[in-house]
């Protein structure tokens, strides 16, 4: 009887002590869930005289986000579609000044750190270095929210425009 009972703790025990564990796992936080690559779904920009524009006018945009554990990051984005060089070369230095313009304006890249404000759940970016050069040293603040394995960066500037970003975690 007393080793039925002596089992029977101690499966209780277990139990209680696996359901802690899943709770605790479940209970990261916002900076812990969201390290890792993501890839970009859709990108919207909405200027700040509200008409709704697609990321570089793409349907379909290309994307990586890389956020590590340390709190430095990468992003770099672009629009498929966008026209290649005439010349045959691979380099820009060849390319005219329409065909670099439009591969930049298709195109988006910067680095730096990132860390996360938990009690108003939202990641803030420090640009080190930008494609765009005017942007070297900016802070951008999105609100993130997480949804399964979709993560929605969401910034408002203080003119009115909007950019919403989708991601979802890479596998």
């Amino acid at each position: 009887m007393s080793r039925r009972i002596l089992s029977l703790i101690a499966l209780t025990g277990l139990v209680l002590a696996l359901q802690a564990g899943t709770a605790a796992a479940q209970q990261k936080t916002l900076k812990e869930q969201l390290v890792g690559t993501w890839i970009l779904v859709s990108y919207d920009i909405t200027p700040q005289n509200g008409a709704k524009q697609p990321f570089y006018q793409s349907a379909t945009p290309k994307g990586i986000l890389v956020l590590d554990a340390t709190g430095r990051y990468a992003s770099v984005q672009g629009r498929a579609e966008r026209p290649k060089f005439k010349s045959a070369s691979r380099l820009q230095l060849e390319a005219t000044a329409d065909e670099m313009k439009a591969a930049i304006l298709g195109f988006g890249a910067n680095m730096g750190t990132w860390s996360v404000n938990e009690a108003d759940k939202t990641m803030i970016r420090k640009y080190e270095i930008a494609l765009i050069p005017n942007n070297d040293g900016l802070e951008r603040k999105d609100n993130a929210t997480l949804s399964g394995d979709d993560l929605r960066l969401i910034q408002t500037a203080a003119n009115g425009a909007r950019s919403e970003a989708v991601y979802r975690r890479a596998k």
